[in-house]
């Protein structure tokens, strides 16, 4: 089983950029996409006819967005579109997600691989910004909620759980090359938010399945800052994860970021990251 996992920084872009040529290539059975800021038959269209679509778009124009792409070779399961867990029903009795957190987690079940996919996006934040750092912690106690209810399904659903997607946190220095100066001064760095990593890798038992096939070299990083050289120089931050049950990170046997060979080959600012299970 192969699947990967990448923030697309706006999949229009990224497919006039070179995105289609790497799905292909690639070959994955199953695609976890980021940020793809587009309608579901658009990122379908775009992702190609090879793969059935599941997605969750944000309540705010052009942000966010996630979706799951799984080979039509495997009949789809249960999905769910959007984070239920911990919110409290409306006067009309629904649940309703925060806007600011729509498009950022979307599960689908594929009874085949015997798994539960999780495409989740998580919030970046402003370590500065009062109400954006609010919104993220809320989001996190809420992503903490339902991945102790996905472990706990695993009883009766699919015996695996794959988390995967831009989580915006890094767990140790190993995760990014500048930690002195970033951390707990930039979002992304702070203790408050790698206490929720802890807490998922710990207690709630799931398992970091690249780092555990990497071992403690310092990254590999999946993400790089826009401006100056941060590329070219590999000042990255390693924001990307395989969130797995333990079980399967057992199977995985092989990670790889697929790195682009220079700053203008690129099709996002993320490398996905891919990671074959046996």
């Amino acid at each position: 089983m192969l699947v990967a996992s990448v923030n697309v920084n706006g999949i229009r872009a990224a497919a006039r950029k070179g995105m289609g040529a790497w799905i292909e290539s690639t070959d994955a059975d199953v695609i976890l996409l980021q940020e793809v800021r587009a309608p579901e038959e658009l990122v379908a269209a775009l992702v190609g006819e090879t793969y059935e679509i599941v997605q969750q778009a944000s309540a705010l124009k052009g942000r966010a967005g996630v979706a799951v792409a799984v080979k039509k070779d495997f009949k789809i399961g249960r999905t769910s579109r959007g984070l239920m867990a911990g919110l409290e029903p409306g006067e009309d009795g629904q649940l309703v997600e925060p806007a600011v957190d729509t498009g950022r987690w979307v599960e689908v079940e594929v009874p085949e691989l015997g798994t539960t996919f999780v495409s989740a996006y998580l919030h970046s934040g402003v370590a500065d910004n009062v109400e954006k750092m609010a919104a993220k912690y809320a989001h996190l106690e809420r992503v903490t909620q339902r991945l102790a209810e996905l472990d706990a399904a695993r009883q009766a659903g699919p015996a695996h759980v794959l988390v995967g997607g831009d989580f915006n946190i890094v767990h140790t220095p190993a995760d990014i090359k500048n930690w002195k100066p970033n951390h707990n001064k930039t979002a992304g760095v702070l203790d408050a938010e790698i206490a929720y990593l802890d807490r998922w890798f710990g207690e709630l038992g799931y398992v970091d399945a690249h780092r555990r096939l990497v071992g403690d070299m310092q990254g590999p990083y999946t993400w790089w800052s826009q401006r100056g050289k941060a590329f070219d120089n590999d000042a990255g931050w390693r924001i990307d994860y395989h969130m797995t049950s333990p079980e399967l990170a057992e199977k995985a046997t092989d990670a790889r970021v697929d790195r682009a060979d220079a700053y203008d080959a690129r099709w996002s600012d993320h490398a996905p990251l891919v990671i074959t299970y046996r």
